[in-house]
């Protein structure tokens, strides 16, 4: 990284980094967050340079934010790239973020001020930096051995070298006088503002900007004591966007006027910007932030003024409803749907880790908060993990696409049908897009005038018109690109005519296949039409009865009913049901006999949904199901089941399953630990799906904790041995309840818990051991899902009481002589160690302590010594004696009780001379059991008798009060002090000091007050300007006058308001509007207006913006 240079001066222009004449250059103390700033710099066109800022973040609980900013708006984040470079690295050892920028190949456009902010959460921080941009210094390469020649004509080898042609005549020039180096800040403090423009173009200053702000630091002087102001406003305040902001100052005088200023213009209370008035506190409340708000503010009282500057920070976009798992099949839509708590956020869309952009296959929507990604016909590749991101949090779920399964809705039928009858053959699959081909006998059906091939939707037909005997076969369809096919017969029925007698017997007719399961079973499916056409034959036309068990079917219309044909009987039921399951019989009767024939109708139905799904047990992201069968399998076995789950709260379940899977013991796999799930189970049959089952109580897949760390003896005794540990490594989204300790004797096999209850705490006494006993101790740890492994003590730990001597561990601040005041209380807590617990003994001054005179509580690792207010006569040494057996320590406490001194005695006025008198006193009686650190002397007249301190801390009992008044007479007093303050009474003076009268007399000359009011005028114009759309700029002016003018801006003769896209300011006349990125609109006539109660002055400018075109960028970027 090149170190960045220090700005050279120069004669043309000097940098505003360069030094004020005439101070020393103080170093920059580092204040706020940053451990290193970054330092103002010259670079070389062309070259790379980088600037680096540390922050300490020891002290902050969130990641600080680092903003890279030019000029006062211009973010360089959003502008990273081949120019521009952002590094950010993290010690953990010292806990310090260091941040660089490299700009990259340094351009003219780079030159400018720099800042740099860090923001974490409540605390802010920043600093400024200037870069200048200098040209590299080309060196002329000249062809050194051109200079070389030979002396002679003999050729180019002959001769010796002559270097005389290296050398160049140069012209004597006389010696002029050097003109004596001219200061232009000098001249520039002296001159008027409005000779500045003048001076800068006599001395080639081109910056008038940085001239300005140098001048200003030139100007600065010692700032004067405010005597408006106690407290000041903050110098910034940085609130998040909506919250409050409270700016406050403190008054002197509480009945001063104060007025709030926002950019130099007036704030008028509203329900937006409220005052309040506290005494001498004057407080600004602001509501609900906007970014409008982001503004210099201004407290005035009369002519004094303090400020401060608002930031205002976009808070953080949270998702405040998370993605959901999605399980689909091939070419399904797919639309994962996230919330986010602010309106028009902007979010990322990734998938595995790579950003997704707007292309044919994704597609980005938002509705208000609500953020959708749709795949409109999902594939095989879209399985992954798709994550959405915000400033603030994101949001993972998982995609799982399977193949699709050509479901059959309805199969084709057998077929009877008569000569020239039409023979329609009829299925539905449950894909409209499927197409396929019809077979008969194993060979293609081609589509004739005859035989027609459909398919329309869903459906797909066969019709065969004028059926022919050969006609009749098996016919099969075959779909596209699936493993399947439907079947189906077409029989012929051929009519003889015979001669038959006039009596025939009647005869049922019936035909055994289609739907027939076995001879006389009828199977139809619950919610269908059945119609069963019987045939009848006999001579006369016989009577035909159905019946139901005992019930005869008569009638002729409804859902149950019988329609009669010649020779045909048709048996109808539309819609079926359960219930009309059973055994039904037809009989047919005439004169020649009677017919017989019984059928039994068996309805089938989709299962009842299963029962009682519940969860029996749960890991770290799996679950254990189980349910019941359902009661009713529909009338057909039950092939499997089909489950689904969904997070608790969610409205979007997820298949777990395409294949039927046959138990009722389901292991649900890929769940996130920690979140409430539900379960919901499908019973299939061969008719169908049942209805979902109800759904499961939620429950949260989790895993025990990982085992305790670091298990110790902290401590052993005769019966007892302390433990302690450290938390487990994992602990999971379960937490820790609590820990559960165990031990057994060395060698055996019987672990006995410690503990009913599990203890919280990471320590643990284990009492009731037997003395020299070995034991084995082990930890768990328990939560919801169960325990943990253990963490065990592999080595036997003996059971015996351990001597340590006595120590006493005196703090450090009793280690010297220890002062309170009196009636104060004292409260001396001493540690100390030693096993076993040993005898502790207080003594003062060599004898054992009295009971009355202090309080004294002992433990075994401490003892406390308590005086509740304490005396003088609780002054002394006090020993601390800590002994077992034989052994024995000790510690020497001093402490002084003190109070205030009394009076000093005998203060008399010993000598008077001119304005002066000499006082002279004694020390007090009593110094309050401290030595007197000083006398405060103080002076009152007879006349006013008002005293007034002239000495403070003086060590010496005598003092010289000089400037008294000539002709009054002062009578003086005198207070001691020590370590507790003043003395509560005054030594008053015996006697007085009169001061004689002589003949002086002040004549005062009369003061005549200039006149200095003036109507506004401007001394500089504004300057018509064109500037390039998306880049800031700014138009200035000047004007003087008094009092001070109201400034008003207009733009096309409209004022502009308090528009954040305005930043109006005013610096001691210079009147300057920045232009926030102006666009199209924002060109056009600008004014300046001041008025005061004298008159009033304006100025005009015209602003052109202008946009650059593509070919114009492309010739730029060349």
């Amino acid at each position: 990284m090149p170190e960045p240079k220090k700005p050279v001066p120069k004669k043309e222009a000097a940098p505003p980094a360069e030094p004020v004449p005439g101070e020393e250059p103080q170093p920059a103390q580092i204040t706020g967050l940053f451990v290193e700033r970054p330092q103002s710099a010259t670079a070389i066109k062309g070259k790379d340079i980088t600037f680096v800022a540390k922050v300490d973040s020891s002290t902050l609980l969130r990641k600080p934010v680092m903003k890279w900013l030019k000029g006062k708006w211009m973010d360089l984040g959003s502008k990273a790239g081949k120019h521009l470079k952002f590094k950010e690295t993290y010690d953990r050892n010292t806990k310090i973020y260091t941040y660089e920028m490299t700009i990259v190949k340094v351009v003219d456009g780079d030159a400018g001020g720099f800042r740099c902010e860090v923001t974490s959460k409540d605390k802010c921080d920043s600093c400024t930096f200037e870069i200048t941009v200098e040209a590299l210094e080309e060196e002329q390469q000249t062809n050194i051995l051109e200079a070389f020649k030979r002396s002679g004509d003999a050729g180019e080898d002959a001769g010796d070298l002559d270097f005389s042609g290296l050398l160049k005549k140069r012209e004597r020039k006389m010696e002029e006088p050097t003109e004596p180096e001219v200061d232009v800040w000098e001249i520039l403090k002296n001159a008027k503002p409005c000779d500045y423009e003048k001076i800068a173009f006599q001395y080639g200053i081109t910056d008038l900007r940085g001239m300005l702000k140098r001048l200003k630091m030139m100007r600065k002087v010692e700032p004067k004591k405010c005597d408006a102001f106690i407290r000041k406003l903050e110098p910034a305040y940085s609130v998040e966007k909506g919250k409050r902001i409270v700016m406050s100052v403190e008054l002197a005088d509480h009945n001063a006027q104060v007025r709030w200023l926002k950019n130099g213009q007036e704030i008028k209370p509203s329900a937006k910007y409220l005052f309040e008035s506290i005494g001498g506190i004057r407080k600004l409340i602001i509501n609900k932030s906007t970014l409008s708000d982001d503004a210099a503010y201004e407290c005035v009282i009369g002519e004094e003024k303090c400020f401060t500057e608002v930031f205002v920070q976009e808070p953080p976009v949270t998702i405040t409803k998370l993605l959901d798992d999605i399980h689909v099949v091939v070419g399904e839509r797919v639309e994962f749907e996230v919330e986010v708590s602010e309106e028009g956020a902007n979010v990322i869309w990734m998938k595995d880790g790579v950003e997704l952009s707007r292309d044919g296959k994704y597609r980005f929507k938002k509705d208000g908060k609500k953020h959708w990604l749709i795949i409109n016909e999902a594939t095989k590749e879209d399985i992954g993990t798709f994550c959405v991101c915000t400033n603030g949090g994101q949001s993972k779920a998982e995609l799982e696409v399977e193949d699709k399964e050509l479901e059959v809705l309805q199969s084709i039928a057998d077929l009877t049908v008569k000569a020239a009858e039409q023979a329609v053959f009829k299925c539905e699959v449950s894909d409209d897009k499927v197409t396929g081909r019809w077979f008969k006998d194993g060979v293609e059906v081609i589509p004739s005038k005859r035989i027609k091939m459909t398919h329309i939707g869903r459906v797909h037909k066969l019709t065969i018109d004028d059926v022919k005997p050969e006609d009749a076969g098996d016919y099969t369809f075959v779909p596209d690109g699936y493993a399947l096919s439907l079947s189906a017969k077409l029989n012929f029925l051929e009519i003889k005519i015979d001669y038959v007698p006039r009596q025939d017997p009647p005869k049922i007719h019936l035909d055994t296949s289609g739907s027939m399961a076995s001879k006389n079973t009828i199977i139809v499916v619950a919610g269908n039409k059945l119609r069963l056409d019987v045939e009848i034959t006999g001579e006369p036309a016989p009577t035909v009865c159905w019946r139901k068990g005992p019930v005869e079917i008569s009638n002729t219309e409804g859902r149950v009913r019988v329609e009669s044909r010649k020779n045909l009987s048709s048996f109808v039921i539309e819609g079926a049901e359960r219930g009309d399951e059973g055994l039904y019989c037809i009989t047919v009767t005439n004169p020649a006999g009677e017919d017989k024939a019984d059928l039994n109708i068996r309805v089938v139905d989709v299962p009842d949904a299963p029962e009682n799904v519940r969860c029996t047990g749960v890991g770290e992201d799996t679950a254990s199901v189980l349910w019941d069968p359902p009661k009713f399998d529909g009338g057909a076995p039950l092939k499997g089941y089909l489950m689904e789950r969904k997070k608790k709260g969610s409205s979007r379940w997820t298949k777990l399953n395409f294949d039927i899977y046959e138990s009722t013991v389901y292991e649900a796999k890929k769940m996130i630990e920690g979140v409430f799930y539900e379960m919901r189970v499908f019973a299939v049959n061969g008719i169908g799906v049942s209805q979902p089952s109800a759904t499961s109580k939620p429950f949260m897949p989790i895993a025990p904790t990982s085992e305790p760390t670091r298990l110790v003896v902290d401590d052993i005794t005769d019966d007892t041995c302390a433990l302690k540990w450290l938390p487990p490594d994992r602990v999971g989204a379960g937490g820790v309840d609590g820990y559960i300790i165990e031990y057994c004797l060395e060698g055996g096999s019987e672990w006995v818990q410690a503990n009913e209850v599990p203890v919280e705490k990471n320590m643990y006494r284990v009492r009731g051991l037997q003395i020299g006993e070995k034991y084995l101790f082990r930890v768990t740890a328990v939560n919801i899902a169960g325990r943990s492994p253990p963490a065990e003590i592999k080595q036997g730990v003996t059971i015996r009481e351990i001597t340590e001597r006595p120590k006493i561990r005196l703090p450090r601040q009793l280690r010297t002589k220890f002062i309170r005041k009196v009636g104060e209380k004292v409260n001396l807590v001493i540690p100390f160690q030693g096993k076993p617990r040993p005898v502790v003994n207080w003594f003062k001054d060599g004898t054992p302590l009295d009971s009355s005179l202090a309080n004294v509580r002992t433990s075994e690792v401490d003892s406390i010594l308590f005086i509740r207010q304490a005396t003088r006569e609780h002054s002394g040494q006090y020993t601390l004696s800590v002994q077992i057996e034989n052994m024995e320590d000790k510690a020497n406490i001093e402490i002084q009780i003190v109070e205030k001194p009394g009076p000093p005695v005998s203060v008399i006025v010993t000598d008077v001379w001119g304005f002066n008198a000499a006082l002279e006193w004694k020390p007090p009686k009593d110094n309050g059991n401290c030595d007197i650190t000083g006398y405060t002397v103080q002076k009152a007249d007879k006349k006013t008798k008002e005293w007034f301190t002239v000495y403070e801390h003086n060590r010496r009992p005598s003092c010289t009060v000089s400037d008294l008044v000539m002709g009054n007479e002062y009578t003086f007093r005198v207070f001691s002090e020590n370590i507790c303050g003043l003395s509560d009474d005054a030594g008053v003076s015996k006697n007085t000091a009169t001061i004689a009268k002589t003949g002086l007399h002040y004549k005062p000359q009369p003061f005549k007050e200039r006149d200095m009011t003036s109507s506004p005028k401007f001394i500089t114009p504004l300057v018509d300007r064109s500037v390039v759309a998306g880049y800031n700029t700014a138009i200035s002016c000047a004007v003087r006058g008094y009092p001070r003018p109201k400034i008003i801006w207009m733009k096309n003769k409209m004022i502009i308001g308090e528009d954040p896209k305005f930043l109006m300011q005013n610096n001691q006349g210079v009147l300057t509007l920045n232009i926030r990125k102006p666009s199209l609109f924002d060109g056009g006539q600008y004014i300046c207006k001041a008025v005061n109660e004298l008159g009033e002055d304006q100025v005009e400018c015209r602003l052109e913006v202008r946009v650059i075109k593509e070919k114009e960028k492309e010739e730029a970027k060349k």
